[in-house]
């Protein structure tokens, strides 16, 4: 990442973006949770892209340098904790679950931040106790840095439906299939059909902020059909893709 605005306190505070709006690339000397109260958001740092739905929350750790983009129109809630705050002990970017009382304590955390009271320290407590029992998601997209895993990565990302075997994008780029295996677990800590997927799931997630029907994404993000998608979908983010604008 090129020019990083420091920016030393996280805020804490409520923000709308709208589809496709980014905040550009900076860091804070604070801890810092973001979460998208409806849309998709995207957390990028050089180590990769992070994304969150409607029930899921992205830690960013002090000093990390980073970027929002929206997918759809995002309500984008964001939290800060000073530096010597780490309820997560968590020195990375990490997804984390949301349910519906943590969702709660964020909105009303955020609806007004000057506020001092002792009453809105208690709500912080509690949110930082719910932050704890978070369970962790890895919803992420690394981000290559062999080259000839980039440009396998990028064939991918470019066509999230193109069919090929890794041996095939092995062949298109000039990369052996052992090669380019032995590449995703070591960058990446997964296989290419765990990274494949979790790439769709981000494109899928990006087409339905954009109102795209379920079927068309299945189609366009490489399933062999409307159910598989579904399935897939569900196991990751406990809800339907159907469903998933509506909880937003």
């Amino acid at each position: 990442m090129s020019s990083i605005r420091h920016t030393p306190t996280a805020p804490t505070r409520a923000k709308v973006l709208s589809a496709g709006e980014r905040i550009d690339a900076h860091r804070h000397d604070d801890h810092q949770i973001v979460y998208a109260g409806s849309g998709v958001l995207a957390v990028t740092t050089d180590a990769g892209t992070w994304f969150a739905p409607g029930n899921r929350a992205i830690w960013v750790p002090a000093g990390t340098a980073h970027a929002h983009r929206a997918h759809g129109h995002l309500d984008l809630h964001l939290v800060g904790l000073p530096a010597d705050d780490n309820p997560l002990l968590l020195d990375a970017p990490t997804v984390l679950t949301v349910g519906p009382l943590l969702r709660e304590l964020i909105l009303a955390y955020t609806r007004d931040p000057d506020d001092d009271s002792p009453e809105r320290r208690r709500l912080l407590a509690v949110l930082r106790d719910q932050l704890r029992a978070s369970p962790q998601q890895p919803l992420r997209l690394p981000t290559p840095t062999d080259p000839r895993l980039a440009a396998v990565c990028a064939l991918v990302h470019a066509d999230p439906a193109d069919p090929r075997t890794l041996a095939a994008l092995g062949a298109a780029t000039g990369v052996g299939e052992r090669t380019l295996s032995r590449l995703f677990r070591h960058e990446f800590g997964m296989t290419f059909p765990q990274w494949r997927t979790q790439s769709r799931l981000y494109h899928a997630l990006r087409l339905l902020a954009e109102d795209t029907p379920v079927t068309t994404v299945a189609h366009r993000c490489g399933w062999s059909s409307a159910s598989a998608f579904i399935d897939v979908f569900r196991r990751s983010f406990g809800y339907t893709p159907g469903t998933h604008n509506r909880r937003a």
